[in-house]
């Protein structure tokens, strides 16, 4: 059968590129093509956009781009209209994804929508969209059924990839030797996957490394970001000395002793390599203050929202500042301090349910297919 992606992140490249795995073994004819990432061209198929291409990151940013928006929307629209996929698959990417749900219905093309849009934070009336418009939901977080229940909408709760991800991933023993490491605790730096986050996020994660000179800070660089980006914000920074390693997150997390993660996919990464962090977030004031007013949910970080409570400490806006992120990095060095947020991951792997999330999905996907 032929399949048509659209992924416009990195953690979606991710999810993608491993449900494209598990349906090429479900369906020995399966074809690909996919807006999407790196990972999900190693798996085979046509990549038709870049998500580096597609990062628009706030309210403010997204109306600076409108023009560029609007013309993606019809150059995916023509492309699936030409390739006459069997189903068009969305991930995540929410902003983009609900409109080309909303014409491919119109146009009667199968829709599978894999990890739920984050209606349950803002704007849940889009929820009536989607029972309009996709014809099967499957979501990856365990409090997302109960919400969609509310509405008389019956979605699939399939466990969060992640969980396969993390568990396959073995630890190199090299890593330090082959990255010029040296023994110090490392300190890891998770600034994002979009450049204007990435600006935003390493100025205040980097104010703060004078302050442990027996620690070394390591920038996990994300696919999508040449290393000269990265290397040019050292420079206006003064920090010179921090390394950087591109494209082995995972591999960093393993061996680091704490983290400064920008909120999203990443902080559930780093809790699942039981790694403490401090969780940052800064964006554009204007965007700051909308997303203030609409968004209604007590924590902005994965891990926090998933067990309903504290776990990592979060830095928004104002809060990122020096002084602050000095005083929580602090923390993490206490073992005493840790110890609640080691506990804390425990019982958000136990929420997060069973491993095979891709594989559930591939399966379901082409038996609904096949029907």
């Amino acid at each position: 059968m032929k399949y048509y992606i659209i992924a416009g992140e990195a953690s979606g490249d991710l999810h993608a590129s491993n449900l494209m795995k598990a349906l090429n073994k479900e369906d020995n004819e399966a074809q690909f093509r996919y807006w999407g990432g790196d990972l999900m061209e190693e798996i085979g198929g046509k990549l038709v956009k870049h998500y580096r291409d597609l990062a628009f990151m706030g309210f403010l940013e997204v109306l600076m781009n409108l023009r560029t928006i609007l013309n993606n929307f019809k150059i995916c629209k023509a492309d699936i209209l030409n390739y006459q996929p069997d189903v068009l698959i969305l991930v995540d990417y929410p902003g983009f994804n609900l409109r080309m749900a909303k014409w491919a219905k119109q146009h009667n093309i199968k829709v599978f929508y894999y990890i739920s849009p984050q209606i349950w934070a803002w704007n849940s009336r889009r929820v009536h969209s989607i029972k309009k418009n996709i014809d099967k939901m499957f979501v990856i977080l365990p409090f997302e059924k109960d919400f969609y229940k509310k509405y008389d909408c019956e979605v699939e709760f399939v466990g969060h990839p992640l969980l396969d991800v993390v568990a396959e991933k073995e630890l190199d023993s090299n890593f330090r030797s082959k990255n010029g490491l040296s023994e110090k605790p490392i300190i890891a730096l998770l600034p994002g996957s979009r450049k204007q986050e990435i600006s935003k996020m390493l100025a205040s994660m980097l104010s703060i490394v004078n302050d442990f000179p027996n620690y070394q800070f390591i920038i996990a660089g994300a696919p999508s970001i040449t290393l000269d980006f990265y290397k040019s914000t050292l420079q206006g920074n003064d920090h010179q000395e921090v390394k950087i390693i591109q494209n082995n997150t995972y591999e960093l997390l393993q061996h680091s002793f704490a983290a400064l993660v920008t909120s999203g996919t990443a902080t559930l990464e780093t809790a699942l390599f039981n790694v403490p962090q401090v969780v940052c977030y800064k964006g554009s004031l204007i965007s700051y203050h909308i997303a203030k007013r609409v968004i209604n949910v007590k924590y902005i970080s994965l891990v926090n929202l998933i067990v309903n409570h504290e776990i990592v400490k979060e830095l928004i806006q104002s809060e990122l500042n020096s002084k602050n992120l000095k005083t929580e990095l602090g923390k993490l060095m206490d073992s005493q301090t840790v110890k609640p947020v080691i506990d804390g991951y425990l019982l958000l792997k136990e929420e997060l349910g069973n491993s095979g999330a891709s594989s559930k999905v591939a399966r379901k996907m082409v038996k609904l297919l096949n029907i």
